[in-house]
This record gives C-alpha cells, structure tokens and sequence, in this order.
C-alpha cells in the first residue's frame, strides 16, 4: 500500500509537477455487481516462514484462537498480525495430517491462485517440520454461525439472510468456473464476515483437512447421502450442503435435514422459519427459499439442482441491495484497529496532537537524511550557497517559535533554491501547513517528503494526519499502517 497506490496520488505538488505521482488502478468493492475484482487488492500467494507466522500469533498463543471450537478444534486457526501490520488468520492443521511437505505446498498453492471478492483468499502457506499452516485474509466480524446461533445484539435480518446465500453461491460459481467444484465441509463457521459486513466463502474449505482424511467434521447427520455410502464427496456434495446452510438461515437452528424435509413434505414449511423475523419477508419468499433447500437436499446428487440455477433462484429474493452490509447487520463501519507498533511521532499524529508531532519533528532535525547538511558545507563557497543557509536557518527558527506562517515562506523559498530537494523541509512545511488549515497542501509535500526518502515513516504519519484532516479516515489508517510497517522493517534491519 502507501502513497504510490494511493487514492491521493491524483494530488500534484505545486512545485514540480513531474513528481506527480500515479493514479490508484484500486476496483471498487461494493455490494452490486459482479465483475469487480478483488484479486489486485489481495497479496501475491507465498510461502511463509514458521518464524514469522510465530511471531506473528505470539508462539500460537491461546489468546489469538479464534476457532468456534478453541484449542477443541481439529485443526485450530489463530489471528495474526504480520511484520508489514496486516492481519490474518493463520490455519494450523494437526500434527502429521499432511506428512508430505511437497503434497501440501502444491494443493495450498492450487488454493491460492482461486481469488474472489466473495472468497476469504488464501495468501500463503507454511510447510516446516512436522508444522503445516495456511494463512488467509482476516474477517473481523465474525462467522455465520455466530450471527445466526449465537447472536448478542439482534438476529440477522431477514435481507442479510438472502444475501448470505447470494454471496456462497456467487463464491460457488466462481470455484467452480475455477476448476475447483469440490468444497469441503460446507457450513456456518466456513462463512464470515468482513469489514464491512459483507458475507465471504473461507477459502480452507477448498483444501482436505488431511491428505487422506474425512472432509466432513459436522455431525453426520448433516452430511450428503453419498459421503456416508461411499465416503467420497462430488460436485452434487456440495449443493447438499448448501441446502442445510439454506436451513440454518431459514430457521436460525442447527436442523438436521431429515426434520426439515419431513415438514417441508407435510407442508407445514413455515414451521421452519425463525419467529425473531416475523414481518421482515412476504410469505412467497420465504416459501421459494425452503422449497430451493428442498432441492438442494434430494437424497439423489442428479436430482439436485447446479450452482446457476442456485444464483437464479436467489438473486430475485434479493429487495434491498443497495443498503450496505454493515447497516443491516448493525454494525460500526469502521472495525480497523490501530497499528500497535508506532512510533510516537506515528502515535502522536493518529491522535491528532499537533503539540507533540511539532517537538518530535523539532528533534529529529535533519538526522534522516544522512549527509544532508554535510554535503552543503562542502561545496564551493559561494553567495548562493550562503543564500540557502540563511533561508533555511530563517525557516528553522521560524518552526521552533512556532511562526507556521513564517515558515512556510522561507521554507518555499528554500525549495525552489535547493537542487536537490529535502525531505525535512517538505514534512516542516507541509506540518506548518496543516497549522494553517491547509491540508490539501500538507498532503502534498507529505507525499513529496516520500518522493525523497521512499521509505520514510515520518511522510507516512504526515500523510495520515493530513488525511484525517480531510476527512479521508480510511485512507489515513492505511497510512498509518504503512508507516507503521516501514518502522518495523527499519527495526529488524537494525536488529539484524
């Protein structure tokens, strides 16, 4: 991330042009449409190593299990936060369930090049020793089944309900146009829920839990016909499974499909529905969406109905798509946390504390920019050269007494002096810009500042403050983030 890819890179500096930096390429993710793809927001699938993922879950604390099932859980998944401060959810499978390291690199790597704005993506792997570890993007906001059985606040409405199964069967398809028509143990913990509310398919459903292993962990009585005869799983599986996902959002319940298909047959249908949604669906609706979980759960894989009749069957259902996920489901928009590796300056300017950012910046002087200062006394002596010296010890004294307009005047003039540009000047201007409630221009020579030093925190932590200057909040975080990154990248070099 950071400023080259940023929606402010439209935001030309007013003294060269030429440095203007390029345009975001950055899709759209909203809810409608389905040719937004997310694959270029998403990082590169690699290879981790066991090191970072340790750190990166604290040694694979207990704390950071965010398995529905705890420590319990087969294969446990933990939250993590990378070196680069991105959040994931690392999957940890059991000791020896892929003894062939080469076997489960192959199948993750396979996994990892299926990317979709309805899938969580997988982006990486970790085959070291006995341990095996996937990671993936990390959903904030919980997982279906906590939404629908064990809900704190409200139940999912009725619309979220629809769009749920919209979104699977939309991840679905798309796995399926993907060559990958086989998903694993389809069911309400597999479904989560991002930052902004919107439903996602986990992508470890896509890979066996073990070379060799069972690919249903759910009681068996939630498991398709087939796989109890055989063992096996087939395309046609995985519409099963869908229809006991249709299940749990018609009923709010775990109900084995044998009891639904009994009222379903008796027509009492509706019997089926959860009473917390009582006036939030016309009765047709809720009528088509059970007799779509009936096809779905035939006791025959032919007689059940393929993923596109799946999406034609829900896509009408659908009443309010242009209301946002996050507003149906009552939840805050903004669940991003701050970075927790900042610097004070980083600190100081998420805080908007504009006295502290000013003594940090009078601290650090010009000490980031290695022979800066040196390299001016060595040149030939000359008028002009003393001229930028008087200038910018006019501009320095003028940000020490806190004179921002002052200093910006000596600092524009030094900028167009200099030959070669300086980095501190543009962050002294532009943090005396913002003293001036001029944002627009902080976030310029913010983003000048890392023109010179690409990889400067401190032009991060002022392109935040700018940022929430303008308002531009999630832009700001990202920046944040990004400072917080190169910090921490600066750190171990240092370390190392």
């Amino acid at each position: 991330m950071g400023c080259l890819h940023s929606k402010t890179a439209h935001l030309h500096s007013p003294e060269d042009p030429s440095t203007a930096l390029p345009d975001s390429k950055n899709p759209d993710p909203g809810n409608g449409g389905d040719d937004v793809d997310q694959e270029c927001q998403v990082p590169a699938f690699k290879e981790y190593g066991l090191n970072e993922l340790r750190r990166a879950t604290h040694e694979f604390s207990t704390d950071y299990i965010v398995s529905e099932s705890g420590e319990k859980a087969p294969n446990v998944v933990y939250r993590g936060r990378l070196e680069n401060n991105r959040l994931v959810a690392v999957k940890r499978f059991s000791k020896l369930s892929w003894p062939d390291a080469q076997q489960f690199m192959a199948e993750a790597a396979g996994v990892g090049k299926v990317r979709h704005k309805r899938l969580v993506n997988l982006i990486g792997c970790c085959a070291e020793g006995d341990e095996r570890l996937l990671v993936a993007e990390y959903m904030p906001n919980d997982t279906l089944s906590k939404h629908l059985f064990h809900w704190d606040k409200q139940p999912l409405p009725w619309e979220m309900r629809v769009r749920v199964a919209y979104h699977v069967a939309q991840a679905l398809d798309h796995c399926s146009t993907e060559n990958r028509k086989i998903y694993h143990d389809l069911n309400a913990y597999r479904i989560l829920f991002d930052e902004d509310g919107d439903p996602r398919l986990s992508s470890f459903g896509l890979m066996k839990n073990s070379r060799d292993g069972k690919s249903y962990s759910t009681n068996l009585a939630y498991t398709p016909p087939e796989f109890l005869r055989t063992g096996r799983i087939i395309p046609e599986s995985v519409i099963y499974s869908y229809g006991t996902v249709l299940l749990d959002l018609l009923s709010g319940k775990h109900i084995p499909p044998s009891h639904a298909l009994d009222l379903i047959r008796g027509k009492n249908a509706l019997l089926l529905m959860d009473s917390s949604l009582e006036g939030q669906y016309a009765n047709d609706d809720a009528t088509k969406l059970v007799e779509l979980a009936s096809k779905c759960l035939q006791f025959e894989a032919r007689d059940r109905p393929d993923i596109k009749f799946l999406l034609t069957a829900v896509a009408p259902l659908q009443k309010q798509k242009e209301v946002a996920s996050h507003v149906l489901m009552g939840l805050t928009k903004n669940t991003a946390v701050l970075p927790t590796m900042l610097s004070p300056l980083g600190k100081a300017c998420a805080r908007m504390d504009l006295t502290a950012v000013h003594d940090i910046l009078l601290k650090t002087g010009y000490k980031d920019e290695e022979g800066a200062e040196n390299e001016l006394s060595f040149q030939e002596w000359t008028q002009q050269v003393q001229d930028i010296l008087n200038t910018k010890k006019f501009g320095d004294i003028a940000f020490r007494d806190k004179d921002f307009k002052n200093a910006i005047e000596y600092y524009s003039k030094l900028v167009v002096m200099m030959s070669v540009p300086s980095a501190t000047v543009f962050a002294r201007r532009a943090f005396s810009y913002l003293m001036n409630d001029q944002a627009e221009l902080a976030l310029r020579d913010a983003m000048q500042a890392q023109v010179c030093i690409p990889d400067w925190p401190t032009a991060f932590y002022l392109q935040a403050l700018a940022l929430s200057k303008l308002g531009m909040e999630t832009d700001a975080h990202d920046m944040l983030n990004d400072g917080a990154a190169f910090e921490a990248k600066r750190s171990n070099s240092w370390r190392g």
